[in-house]
């Protein structure tokens, strides 16, 4: 027994130095560790200096909670017995409402009328009670004039508002728009910030609680209405211009939110881009609107606008970087590499310097030795 005990003993200090090994080292220690062998402070003190300005910056940021639908002040989505667009988040939704409420639907109006009265007319002026003898009239050139005319100077109306919101909602992204590349699957969406990391959120449709299974996420009305809430809302900056490309991995999709007027094609193999900005906080839902298999009603999308504040706190939360840290990161990459480089020649440059001046010492000592050697084989002049 006791021979066991001792082998049992012998066999764990063995393994000791393994099991250090193994484990994390501790920041402190290495720190220390780190002086003791040599190492100048200033190595380590602008890591300790970054991380403690990281925490307090990120300490700094209010916490980010997904926004709730019953309480949020704006929510963009379909009212019941809604005869009108969805009230416009956008300057160009706010634009294009203004174009249908203000110049469309009033010429509509006025048409509809005008004929409805012409055929009341025609209908009680001209039956065969009241005009037994119908006319033989084949043209009136005044009434020709007016009908042609009128409807060109309609149309020209109408021209120009309508161009000129085709060439606002193709105006490219400003510098310094934020990027986000949604990518529609068989049947759910991806959003991508490669501006802030590359990170990648899935979104999904929640199912109702029947539906659901042991364990899993199911909608609340807290997450948006039936059939249009997600898992993973995409989150953008309010007042801060979007770039949004569109793309997809499959099939044909569409990406559309009717409150921010937008909708556009996501094609395989293709990337579209539009810009927007949304002009106030809150919750915004679409829909797929491309017929793009069997579950295509099943495709929801639904944008969260924060403050810019809470959005890049929910950037860190998803594990992204801001871009001033990005480029911040990548100027001190730069001049790291610079003041590498710049000692690296200077180490080279002395170098060769002591090797000339090595070479230089060397030749005196060489000449001596051969003008000695001459003057030891001289022959003796008497």
């Amino acid at each position: 027994m006791k021979l066991l005990n001792k082998f049992i003993l012998a066999f764990s200090m063995a393994l000791m130095p393994i099991a250090a090994q193994a484990q994390d080292a501790n920041p402190a220690e290495a720190a220390s560790d780190a002086v003791a062998a040599g190492v100048p402070a200033a190595d380590t003190a602008p890591v300790v200096a970054d991380a403690a300005a990281d925490g307090e910056a990120e300490a700094a940021l209010p916490e980010y909670t997904q926004v709730d639908v019953t309480t949020a002040d704006v929510v963009g989505r379909p009212e019941a017995g809604g005869i009108d667009f969805q009230e416009q988040y956008t300057d160009n939704g706010i634009y294009a409402k203004w174009i249908n409420n203000a110049i469309l639907l009033p010429i509509i109006i006025v048409i509809s009328l005008f004929v409805l009265g012409l055929i009341g007319w025609v209908i009680v002026r001209y039956n065969r009670k009241a005009n037994p003898q119908a006319s033989k009239t084949t043209h009136n050139t005044t009434i020709e004039v007016i009908w042609t005319l009128v409807p060109v100077l309609i149309l020209l109306g109408i021209a120009y508002p309508s161009l000129d919101l085709l060439a606002r909602q193709f105006k490219p992204a400003p510098e310094g728009a934020v990027t986000v590349k949604a990518t529609g699957y068989q049947w759910y969406w991806t959003y991508t910030y490669p501006d802030h990391g590359g990170f990648e959120i899935v979104s999904n449709m929640l199912k109702e609680e029947k539906d659901a299974g042991e364990g899993e996420r199911f909608r609340t009305d807290a997450d948006g209405p039936d059939l249009m809430a997600v898992d993973n809302r995409m989150v953008v900056p309010v007042g801060v211009p979007i770039r949004l490309q569109t793309t997809a991995a499959d099939v044909i999709h569409s990406f559309a939110v009717p409150s921010l007027w937008y909708k556009l094609d996501a094609v395989p193999g293709r990337l579209n881009e539009k810009a927007l900005t949304i002009k106030k906080p809150g919750v915004y839902f679409g829909q797929c609107s491309e017929l793009c298999g069997a579950r295509h009603g099943y495709m929801p999308i639904a944008i969260e606008a924060l403050p810019p504040a809470q959005f890049a706190n929910w950037v860190k939360a998803k594990g992204g970087k801001m871009p001033a840290e990005i480029k911040a990161e990548q100027a001190a990459a730069a001049a790291k590499a610079k003041a590498d480089a710049a000692s690296a020649a200077a180490a080279a440059s002395e170098g060769v310097d002591a090797g000339a001046g090595n070479d230089a010492a060397a030749e005196p000592g060489e000449v001596d030795a051969s003008d000695k050697a001459g003057v030891q084989d001289a022959p003796a002049v008497q």
